[in-house]
């Protein structure tokens, strides 16, 4: 089966299960989208002796959070299941006992592939509810902060392109090393060992390098952004916008930047899972 068609399968082998966390998800992020612009009404609001407003957005907050509490108390019920029954399917087609340095890897390979769905999917969905979500938000207060954001996606995509090839193949040999962990050790040899162990370490450097560069200039590009969006911003208000509205943009703004700088993560994790599917499938 290839990478893609054993990640379908998981999907369609708990296709209700994964519907109901997913509904959730996107209760609570609509929730967390909501947010900023009714703080933004609520200090309006305030402004002017009212409380209206307050109720709705600390109503709104505490729907959020009761939302968040139960996703996360039905995430890992369900992928742990889901994890326990692709780990035991597994091990029950492996039990002729053949390499058992690859199946151990599989098996720690398997875990990662059931984290990702579980933590880093919704770190992945969050960004993208972020990043449009915000855009869409902006709409309504000021679209040249929304043409702004959108033209900063450009560089942002070249650069997330160039990272996104290095890290895949980063990724590649680590866990090409990882496979031969168990046989390694079990050989007794010291300087095998330490060899293996050396070599893990220089491709961690490697990956952890190349994050670090990454961050670097992508933070330049969110300083940049941020710093021009909020001068348009203030010098479009004049008198007529308010100062709820100017802490609406302002959050908005950062979602989007938050979004921004989860891309690299994102193309980093799928470099990784990309690679463990490929293994564990072909296995």
């Amino acid at each position: 089966m290839t990478g893609p068609g054993y990640i379908r399968q998981i999907i369609i082998d708990y296709k209700y299960k994964l519907l109901v966390t997913n509904i959730l998800f996107g209760l609570e992020m609509a929730a967390d989208l909501l947010k900023p612009y009714f703080l933004g009404k609520a200090v309006n609001d305030l402004l002017r002796g009212g409380f209206q407003s307050l109720i709705i957005f600390l109503s709104l907050h505490i729907a959020w959070m009761l939302i968040s509490m139960l996703r996360l108390r039905y995430d890992t019920r369900t992928y742990s299941t889901i994890y326990n029954a692709i780990i035991l399917k597994f091990l029950a087609d492996k039990t002729h006992g053949d390499n058992i340095s690859k199946l151990s890897a599989h098996s720690t390979l398997t875990r990662e592939l059931t984290d990702f769905l579980e933590f880093d999917l919704v770190y992945i969905l969050e960004a993208v509810f972020n990043i449009f979500g915000s855009l869409l938000m902006l709409f309504f207060y000021d679209t040249k902060v929304v043409l702004l954001c959108v033209t900063v996606l450009i560089p942002i995509g070249l650069i997330s392109r160039w990272y996104g090839k290095k890290m895949s193949v980063l990724m590649f040999h680590k866990n090409n090393e990882i496979e031969n962990q168990v046989d390694v050790i079990s050989s007794f040899d010291k300087k095998e060992i330490h060899k293996h162990y050396e070599t893990l370490r220089r491709w961690q450097v490697k990956i952890t390098d190349m994050q670090a560069y990454n961050f670097g200039v992508m933070e330049i590009v969110v300083v940049v952004l941020i710093g021009v969006a909020l001068y348009i911003s203030t010098r479009h208000a004049g008198v007529a916008m308010q100062e709820g509205e100017l802490i609406g943009i302002y959050f908005y703004i950062m979602k989007f930047t938050k979004g921004l700088e989860t891309i690299p993560y994102i193309l980093e994790k799928y470099a990784s899972l990309k690679d463990i599917v490929q293994r564990v499938s072909n296995f």
